[in-house]
């Protein structure tokens, strides 16, 4: 049947019994595997990991930019990274760093999650923050809205004598 029709025999299922067999053009088949894959490589999305970096003593003209870019990396899908960095004597006091990425964290809340807690590596306390999984957007009917003072269609005002 397959010469007659001058296509290829493909068996599906060899386990099977009997076994599972199709007739059909197998280069255009793999062809169409081949394009499914590439499209669905294209569709992903690549999380990248972002970094701001942060100094206990950063002031708070500089704080909101840098909580403002953060917010913009976790919207975009990427994995944010807080790197506050000590010098000198600052090691000595690092309750304000910590203070400084509890406050970070907490402004971030609605955003994102923390995926790895501050940890001190070194002289520097690292944090890193993924994006919140976003709800699946259902398609609501666009609605139409009405001037107001219409009246509904198919009543007709009353005549008034």
């Amino acid at each position: 049947m397959a010469e007659e029709r001058d296509v290829d025999l493909v068996e599906i299922a060899p386990l099977a019994k009997p076994p599972v067999c199709k007739l059909m053009d197998y280069g255009k088949f793999k062809y169409r595997e081949q394009k499914k894959a590439h499209e669905a490589r294209l569709k992903q999305k690549q999380i990248q990991v972002k970094e701001i970096k942060f100094r206990p003593g950063t002031d708070e003209g500089d704080y909101k930019i840098k909580l403002r870019n953060l917010i913009r990396f976790l919207e975009e899908g990427d994995k944010t990274k807080v790197t506050l960095r000590f010098r000198g004597r600052e090691m000595a006091h690092q309750e304000f760093g910590v203070r400084l990425l509890e406050r970070v964290k907490a402004d971030l809340e609605p955003y994102g999650v923390v995926e790895q807690f501050p940890k001190l590596e070194g002289r520097q306390m690292i944090m890193v923050l993924g994006p919140k999984k976003a709800p699946v957007k259902k398609k609501v009917a666009e609605k139409v809205e009405k001037p107001a003072g219409a009246k509904p269609p198919g009543k007709a005002p009353a005549a008034s004598q």
